[in-house]
């Protein structure tokens, strides 16, 4: 008899312990971030020139490997240092930029992402210097290189940047050439006005052979990334551009992800062009609402 009342006694006890371990499975299950919602990701890493070049993969989860592979070149500092967990970049130095934030809804059957970080040599800031480099260049293909070996049916790759990233997104395509399948230049820089960076002063976009296209914010309020500027570059040099208006909840400092400059709550919209534009060449200008 001591056995069944021993037994009787340990159930509630083990009830309440199975509770707490679905508890804390299920909170442990929620403590994926909303960036890395959905993804399968993983972080490679290239020893080169003395420190190590890393990026992020996103692939959807279960999905068979893309055909395409989209480079993404973040905003100041562009410095990721990214921090895994359970399957995806939990977190980094940059998680509000609107490249990462919004990374899974470029991410599709077709589509898998790569995000670089800055070399690990160049500190806690990817200097306008080194971004304008043939340096950087060969770092970033680096890893690209590294991810196409990873998967091999990867076909095309494109190049999509922000803000101080479009400094390089301009000298990794003018580098690369017939590398890459496109180049996407977001919120892109102003090298005109004071205390602005200058490597893109003067620079030749129609030096680059590969099919390109700026995608900027109508209302941008940041003096560094004027639209007006932008405008005038697109027509001189015949390049597409893609002018967005909209969003909503603008807060923070004016050339900070959460204002216009970072396409506040246009996200889905913008990311679901670039996707339409993977799939249709030649790119042309228009309004995103």
């Amino acid at each position: 008899m001591q056995a069944p009342l021993l037994e009787q006694l340990m159930k509630p006890l083990l009830m309440g312990m199975l509770f707490m371990a679905h508890l804390i499975s299920s909170a442990w299950a929620q403590a994926i971030p909303t960036h890395a919602a959905g993804l399968s990701e993983e972080l490679l890493e290239v020893h080169i020139d003395g420190g190590t070049q890393r990026a992020v993969i996103s692939r959807r989860q279960g999905q068979s490997v893309p055909a395409k592979l989209l480079v993404l070149l973040p905003g100041y500092p562009s410095v990721v240092r990214p921090e895994m967990g359970q399957g995806v970049m939990m977190s980094s130095a940059l998680t509000g930029n609107f490249l990462i934030r919004a990374r899974r809804h470029l991410v599709t059957e077709k589509v898998m992402t790569l995000l670089v970080d800055c070399h690990s040599q160049k500190g806690d800031m990817c200097s306008p210097e080194y971004q304008a480099s043939k340096e950087r260049y060969l770092h970033v293909k680096a890893v690209i290189d590294a991810a196409k070996a990873k998967f091999p049916a990867v076909k095309e790759v494109y190049l999509l940047s922000t803000s101080m990233g479009s400094i390089s997104s301009a000298f990794i395509a003018l580098n690369g050439q017939q590398e890459f399948a496109g180049v996407i230049h977001t919120a892109s820089i102003d090298p005109t006005v004071p205390k602005s960076y200058v490597q893109l002063k003067n620079f030749d976009y129609a030096a680059i052979k590969t099919p390109q296209a700026f995608i900027h914010h109508v209302e941008d309020p940041c003096v560094l990334t004027s639209y007006a500027y932008i405008r005038t570059v697109a027509e001189k040099y015949k390049v597409p551009l893609v002018s967005v208006s909209g969003g909503s909840d603008f807060q923070g400092h004016p050339c900070q992800a959460f204002t216009q400059h970072g396409f506040r709550n246009k996200e889905t919209v913008v990311m679901r062009h670039v996707l339409k534009m993977l799939d249709t060449l030649p790119w042309e200008s228009v309004d995103l609402q």
